[in-house]
């Protein structure tokens, strides 16, 4: 499960500081679970030159690179933040993946192999509706490669490279609340139908069910979920 706190690595000497710079700070970005309640979102130039081991000139490149790509906001006087996006945008973004998820299953009944499909039970099998309390992290992480899988198994690149637009802040939102109001028991209940559906090739039932699942997350965030 991702941390709350960004997890720091030293740079190694290369080529390019910033590139290296770029990718280490964008990939400690992704691993955070930026929408929990205490995650730290505000980034120090100095804290951050001194973790990596790197000068501050490649690593503003860096910063620069990942405010253009809205993964950080640069507030001149005020700091440098790791972007959260608000209520309204996260709500949207679950609709759009509800939406490319669901194709995504209606086409993995039309293509996807037995043996692929078969592989998503190892995604599912092994939890109970009874004891996922005991195996929250390593739920919530089958959680999430679980609906990678249902992508993958579509084999449209493009519909994956759309889902990889909105991973980041559906994966995190996802992984803040799957152990509220009874989530996770539920969506066990749920993955295995969809598994079900898939494997008996109905196509209509596979993309329905993923539709309906996800927008439960969409209903949970609105009901539920407040964020700054």
């Amino acid at each position: 499960m991702p941390d709350t706190v960004l997890r720091i690595q030293p740079i190694a000497e290369s080529q390019s500081l910033k590139a290296r710079a770029y990718e280490a700070l964008r990939a400690a970005i992704m691993n955070m679970n930026i929408y929990a309640p205490d995650a730290e979102l505000k980034l120090e130039e100095r804290d951050l030159s001194v973790r990596f081991g790197v000068s501050r000139t490649p690593l503003r490149e860096a910063l620069a690179q990942l405010d253009s790509e809205g993964l950080v906001r640069i507030a001149p006087r005020r700091g440098i933040y790791i972007v959260r996006k608000t209520k309204a945008e996260i709500l949207d973004m679950i609709t759009v993946w509800a939406a490319l998820e669901s194709m995504a299953a209606r086409l993995a009944t039309e293509v996807a192999s037995d043996a692929e499909i078969n592989g998503l039970h190892a995604l599912v099998d092994v939890f109970s509706t009874d004891a996922v309390a005991l195996k929250m992290g390593e739920y919530s992480d089958a959680n999430i490669k679980f609906h990678q899988a249902i992508i993958g198994l579509g084999k449209c690149p493009l519909l994956a490279r759309l889902t990889d637009d909105l991973f980041f802040h559906v994966r995190a939102i996802r992984q803040r609340t799957i152990f509220e109001q009874d989530r996770a028991r539920r969506s066990i209940i749920d993955h295995k139908e969809i598994v079900n559906a898939i494997e008996e090739r109905h196509a209509e039932r596979a993309e329905r069910l993923v539709r309906e699942h996800t927008l439960k997350l969409r209903q949970h965030v609105e009901r539920f979920v407040t964020l700054d």
